[in-house]
């Protein structure tokens, strides 16, 4: 199964996150299939960036988002 969810970069007690597709049985940080976009949440404004078209066409082809993904991408894409 295919899954859009959150892959880790940044500093130790820095975080930075992408947004990624990926398949669900490798890891956090393993290979990923697509880049999406990313999430900083140390920003107050304009802390997520997604690419509406990309993430459309991979819940087309049957990509599952994670909660978190899902909640941060309704609140990034209803902002604009």
């Amino acid at each position: 199964m295919v899954k859009i969810r959150l892959r880790r970069c940044g500093r130790p007690k820095n975080p930075f996150y992408r947004i990624v597709v990926c398949d669900s049985t490798k890891k956090r940080d393993g290979a990923v299939v697509a880049t999406l976009g990313h999430y900083n949440p140390k920003l107050e404004k304009n802390k997520i960036t997604v690419n509406g078209e990309k993430y459309n066409y991979w819940l087309k082809c049957g990509a599952q988002p994670t909660e978190i993904v899902a909640r941060l991408v309704k609140k990034s894409l209803s902002a604009a």
